[in-house]
């Protein structure tokens, strides 16, 4: 992810946005998000969940999608989802760590 990028920028912003219902955290706060290119036409979106047998699998995909499609030029959204690393707690942000009391 390239924070100079402003439609990453924006990106990052919108996926703030989409929550995992289990935690009432962002996937962007969780470190959910991976990788990021927002390259109209096109956006593509690497991410994780916090478990591999999540329920959530299609709905938060769908939710990363709708989120991105708002970003002006882009017709096209993909979302890969990996579990290679694992997602685990140190990758929560500062924010999420107090909002989770772990900070």
């Amino acid at each position: 992810m390239s924070e100079t990028n402003p439609l990453e920028t924006q990106a990052l912003a919108l996926l703030e946005n989409v929550y995992d219902p289990e935690l009432g955290l962002d996937v962007v706060n969780l470190g959910l998000i991976y990788e990021l290119r927002v390259e109209p036409p096109l956006a593509y979106v690497r991410m994780t969940l916090t478990t591999p047998g999540c329920p959530l699998h299609d709905s938060m995909g769908d939710a990363v999608r709708q989120a991105l499609s708002r970003i002006p030029g882009v017709e096209e959204v993909q979302v890969e989802l990996t579990f290679d690393p694992p997602w685990t707690p140190a990758r929560l942000s500062e924010k999420a760590r107090r909002a989770l009391g772990w900070g």
